[in-house]
């Protein structure tokens, strides 16, 4: 089992840039899939996110090339870095992990941090 807790949002201006992490719990922190998902007022939970256990990644079209995730299981880290921030980038931001298998489905990821909100301005 493992415990996520995201910090690093808040309010910028379009274009500004702005780093988000997840600390996890647990002693098997290397062997879980690790994705950010967001959610904006009145829609669903998207994908943003996700890297692999062997460090691969995948993003959604929206933000690719302008976000970029990592890892440090030394660390027991997983960040996502946003650039280019745009106003329909203000979300609630989760990290999620799951074992096994990488998926773009947040229905499959079983553990959840509380989320953090990153709010765009214009």
């Amino acid at each position: 089992q493992v415990q996520l807790e995201e910090s690093g949002g808040g309010l910028v201006q379009a274009g500004d840039s702005l780093r988000l992490s997840c600390a996890a719990s647990g002693r098997t922190f290397s062997s879980y899939v690790l994705g950010w998902f967001r959610q904006a007022p009145g829609k669903e939970r998207e994908f943003v996110a996700g890297i692999s256990v062997s460090h691969n990644t995948g993003y959604a079209t929206s933000v690719k090339g302008r976000f970029t995730i990592s890892r440090d299981n030394n660390k027991k880290l997983v960040d996502l870095r946003m650039n280019s921030l745009k106003p329909e980038d203000t979300a609630i931001y989760y990290c999620a992990a799951k074992l096994y298998d990488f998926s773009y489905d947040y229905s499959n990821y079983p553990y959840w941090g509380q989320g953090t909100q990153v709010t765009v301005s214009s």
